[in-house]
């Protein structure tokens, strides 16, 4: 349901794949900053960037869900033939 929602919304498998590998980067980046900028110390950068890597597993995930989701949805001549002739057979 939610990944119809998401699919009917706009949402593609791509761009879930792509915000994945974005947060892998994002969260090498924020750990970088974070090292270099505040003077809190590693632990603290640890933090930020454990934070922001666990945002990629979902996105892998949510990604396989989309396209699952669009793999069954793809219309082919068959599929269109069995919807054309369920239509036909349900009005009669």
């Amino acid at each position: 349901m939610i990944v119809k929602k998401l699919f009917d919304a706009g949402l593609k498998s791509e761009h879930a794949y792509t915000a994945a590998f974005a947060s892998i980067g994002l969260s090498a980046a924020s750990w970088f900053v974070s090292v270099k900028a505040e003077a809190r110390g590693i632990e603290r950068a640890d933090r930020w960037g454990i934070f922001v890597g666990e945002w990629a597993p979902t996105f892998f995930a949510l990604g396989l869900a989309l396209a699952n989701y669009e793999r069954d949805n793809i219309i082919t001549p068959e599929k269109f033939t069995e919807r054309a002739y369920s239509s036909s057979t349900s009005d009669a």
